[in-house]
């Protein structure tokens, strides 16, 4: 009996883990590029009562008897799935269509993320709400006498040099295809590619680990990350003028809660139940 006492204590431990995840996920249901996650559960080790016997001369094969030991959570995965498009006409506002993810300087650090709405700081760089730099290719800036200076070729495909920050400045008109090319006019009224953004992908996008802040950095599963241009290899396109809308699903979401909810009262039963058999075993001294 004190088997079911413990398998009951790890099944009420795992769905509460369940329901923390759910709460997580609708408390963002309105978080910009925010990808939802589940609980994935798994039976823990089986007590063997008896092993498995093979077929003989006068007796067939018998199969083993287990006990099972309770419950456990085996992963909490990130569902990378595409979201809807949320159009808000601010030309600064992008959304990734497909694989890939926004890249961005926090620090020292590099981080990735899906949450595209972006701005610009008094120095004209293109900069996250917190304040993180945009990250991609730098291809001209604006001379001394209003001209453009030439900074690199336009990359295309994968970007093999490094990323660095996007600085806009003194550019008018900006705009941004769905290359991630960053366009601008200088003063003559030209129309100049100032930058291309980097859209970093991964073999694994779903071995990063979330930092907060709609972030995501690398770990050993995840894989290193990949610049490209967007639209080529395995990056999506860019749209500009809105952001991606979390994917969250709350239909869903409110029947894993009362699925959840019903398997914890269930676990809950397996314990009282218990304790009344136990109150029995005390009282058969009486």
């Amino acid at each position: 009996m004190m088997r079911s006492l413990y398998s009951g204590v790890s099944g009420l431990r795992n769905h509460q883990t369940r329901m923390d995840v759910i709460a997580n996920n609708i408390a963002n249901v309105n978080t910009v590029g925010y990808k939802s996650s589940r609980a994935v559960f798994q039976d823990v080790f089986s007590q063997t009562s008896r092993s498995a016997g093979a077929p003989g001369a006068q007796y067939g094969g018998t199969n083993p008897m287990q006990i099972g030991l309770g419950v456990k959570t085996a992963a909490i995965d990130v569902l990378h799935t595409q979201s809807a498009f949320q159009r808000t006409d601010n030309p600064l506002d992008l959304a990734i269509q497909g694989d890939g993810f926004f890249v961005i300087k926090s620090g020292a650090n590099e981080l990735y993320t899906r949450a595209g709405n972006f701005y610009l700081d008094n120095a004209g760089n293109l900069v996250t709400s917190d304040g993180s730099y945009v990250q991609g290719v730098q291809v001209c800036t604006l001379g001394s006498t209003g001209g453009t200076t030439s900074l690199n070729t336009a990359p295309t495909g994968v970007i093999s040099y490094a990323v660095t920050n996007l600085n806009l400045s003194n550019f008018r008109g900006i705009s941004i295809d769905s290359n991630g090319a960053v366009w601008g006019l200088d003063h003559s009224d030209n129309k100049v590619q100032i930058a291309t953004l980097a859209i970093g992908t991964f073999v694994n996008p779903s071995g990063l680990e979330k930092l907060g802040s709609s972030t995501y950095d690398v770990t050993p599963n995840s894989g290193a990350v990949t610049y490209n241009v967007a639209r080529t290899g395995a990056a999506g396109s860019v749209e500009a003028g809105g952001v991606e809308m979390s994917n969250v699903d709350l239909s869903a979401e409110f029947t894993d809660m009362i699925v959840t909810q019903r398997g914890f009262q269930a676990n809950s039963r397996i314990i009282t139940t218990t304790d009344t058999l136990l109150e029995e075993l005390i009282n058969l001294k009486r």
